[in-house]
């Protein structure tokens, strides 16, 4: 059996050579120039923002000095004494905190459902009216651009205290981020099935239904789990306005130099965003099948 090869002359591989050499070094120039550019940006921003570094270094052994006072004086002789005085309030705290989780699920919930509609009509790829992907895409912008603090604000002023407007602050936050990511997600599908389906004479919802989620279902979820957890401590500050859950009292206890109050519910937030963050986690491979895989 013969084989014809394909010699390539000296001077064929040394033009080659020389076009891959100035290809790679016209790379490394458009790397470089953009690393100059970014860090250039980065030290622009720092002198505009009056960053400091001396007033860091010169306030950090303040915040360390901060952190010692708030943790509690515990003796091994004491020791249950001093941590049922540490957590003298345990019981009111823990109610608070599941307000707080509660407020998150549902405020995660709600902008999860209306996000999962609306990206839909943000999707290039399934919607072709410029209009209307247009003007769902400013709404989506807005939802996520006003920070939730200042919507719980709003709906604390004309709703009055309570989880109401925490949850009607993370809801319409929650819209805005989930929605745009859940449309970045639909753009990336297959479209071969959705055009299968349309080919069969299905409507518009139909082809969503039977084309497109099975495709991202998976992702959705997985967003929207990651969402609970930002939700979590968003809604954990909630409280610092008067929309409900621990954070009141977190504040009142900064307010009026409680510091071992203070110790004790931010390690009881920091514990309970631990064990959200590891439940979701698993539950997110899971749906993506990669359980067992690390």
């Amino acid at each position: 059996m013969t084989s014809h090869l394909l010699r390539v002359s000296d001077q064929q591989t040394a033009a080659l050579l020389g076009q891959y050499d100035a290809a790679l070094a016209s790379k490394r120039r458009r790397t470089l120039a953009l690393a100059v550019a970014v860090s250039a940006c980065a030290i622009l921003a720092a002198w505009v923002g009056e960053v400091d570094l001396r007033k860091f270094v010169d306030g950090l052994p303040r915040f360390w000095s901060y952190l010692y006072d708030i943790l509690p004086k515990l003796r091994f002789a004491s020791f249950g004494a001093d941590l049922a005085e540490w957590y003298w309030n345990w019981d009111g705290w823990l109610g608070l905190l599941a307000e707080t989780l509660l407020v998150a699920y549902v405020g995660t919930f709600l902008g999860a459902t209306f996000g999962f509609v609306l990206c839909f009509f943000a999707s290039a790829n399934l919607l072709k009216n410029t209009i209307v992907r247009s003007l769902v895409r400013r709404i989506l912008e807005f939802c996520r651009t006003v920070p939730d603090i200042v919507f719980a604000l709003l709906f604390v002023y004309a709703l009055g205290l309570g989880p109401v407007p925490g949850v009607l602050a993370i809801a319409i936050h929650t819209v805005g981020a989930l929605g745009k990511q859940f449309a970045e997600v639909i753009e990336n599908i297959d479209m071969n099935p959705v055009d299968g389906v349309r080919a069969t004479g299905a409507t518009w919802v139909e082809q969503i239904r039977f084309a497109v989620v099975p495709q991202v279902l998976s992702n959705l979820v997985s967003y929207t789990l990651l969402r609970f957890e930002i939700n979590v401590r968003g809604a954990s500050v909630m409280g610092f306005v008067g929309a409900g859950g621990i954070g009141k009292e977190l504040l009142s206890s900064i307010r009026q130099f409680y510091y071992s109050d203070v110790s004790a519910i931010l390690l009881m937030i920091i514990a309970t965003v631990f064990v959200i963050d590891l439940l979701t986690e698993r539950l997110r491979h899971r749906l993506l099948g990669i359980e067992g895989h690390k």
